[in-house]
């Protein structure tokens, strides 16, 4: 019988180039959030996949941004923190890159002072000629020694398993860190908090998402009167202005309803329990700025 090995191995990209849709995809569950809004990851979000023979944990890293804030600052520290302390290294690009833009050169340079096993993942594939993939491939080759090139499509659920093998190869024999039915290490109240997020990003207007953190107030399990499980969850999402809280409760509360609503029957699905969700918005100018919600967010081996 093989040897069971496991491993670390951290997901690194710039924003948007579908880091959550692959960590989803690559686990079968919904771990991380996703929008087609840049910097949804905050946190990095540990994520896990059994095999028969290995256990494979994956650092969903924030995109790497130009921070403006100490929310921004510490969300490229724990992405480049993460390279670091892993085993491997996920570099995740886009198929329809022309070249190796300044998000990408500044990543690649981290990755060379890292000095780790790295495997070049190419996303969205779907969306570009073979010809085009040849090029971006010989381009990046040339700049590193990648233990594997793996062109995927993330969204699409194609050649990911070919990608959990090139990963398989890099591990070292090693225990199984949890068990082989977990598949993340976030509390059931963190994975609230990114859900409601999740949806209020979906939902709302451009100007508001980045200026949004939850925190969920209270979590508490009960019997209703058919003796089945329920959740009693308050969330309060706090905003950083006064207009945008009009915009987040919407008209007759009708936006802050539908967030609930979708954030609701998610969280049933995940939880497979019934959810009793409650949501409030306050105005907090300036949590980006203030250290004891921002060290929330700080990468922690």
């Amino acid at each position: 019988m093989a040897e069971f090995k496991s491993g670390f191995g951290a997901i690194i990209g710039r924003t948007n180039v579908g880091k959550s849709t692959l960590i989803n995809s690559l686990v079968g569950e919904k771990v991380a959030i996703m929008t087609n809004k840049p910097q949804t990851t905050r946190t990095a979000i540990r994520a896990i996949v059994n095999r028969p023979n290995s256990q494979i944990i994956f650092i969903d890293t924030p995109g790497i941004h130009k921070p403006k804030t100490k929310l921004g600052e510490t969300m490229l520290e724990t992405a480049f923190g993460s390279v670091t302390e892993v085993d491997f290294v996920l570099f995740l690009i886009e198929a329809t890159s022309s070249g190796i833009g300044k998000g990408d050169r500044i990543i690649l340079e981290k990755i060379k002072e890292a000095k780790k096993k790295t495997i070049l993942v190419i996303n969205k594939i779907d969306l570009i000629k073979k010809e085009k993939l040849l090029e971006l491939i010989s381009m990046y080759s040339r700049e590193y020694n990648f233990s594997a090139v793996v062109p995927i499509s993330a969204l699409k659920n194609d050649k990911t398993n070919i990608l959990l093998d090139e990963i398989e190869k890099l591990l070292k024999p090693g225990p199984a860190y949890y068990d082989i039915d977990e598949y993340t290490d976030q509390t059931m109240r963190q994975l609230a908090e990114e859900v409601i997020r999740e949806k209020a990003l979906k939902l709302l207007d451009d100007e508001v998402p980045h200026g949004l953190y939850v925190e969920i107030e209270k979590m508490e399990s009960r019997l209703n009167k058919n003796d089945e499980e329920i959740y009693d969850i308050e969330a309060t999402i706090y905003c950083l202005r006064n207009s945008h809280k009009g915009i987040i409760i919407g008209k007759n509360g009708e936006m802050l309803k539908r967030i609930g609503t979708y954030a609701r029957q998610d969280l049933e699905k995940m939880l497979g329990t019934k959810i009793n969700l409650k949501t409030w918005v306050k105005v907090r100018q300036d949590w980006q700025d203030q250290d004891s919600i921002v060290k929330k967010f700080k990468f922690n081996n």
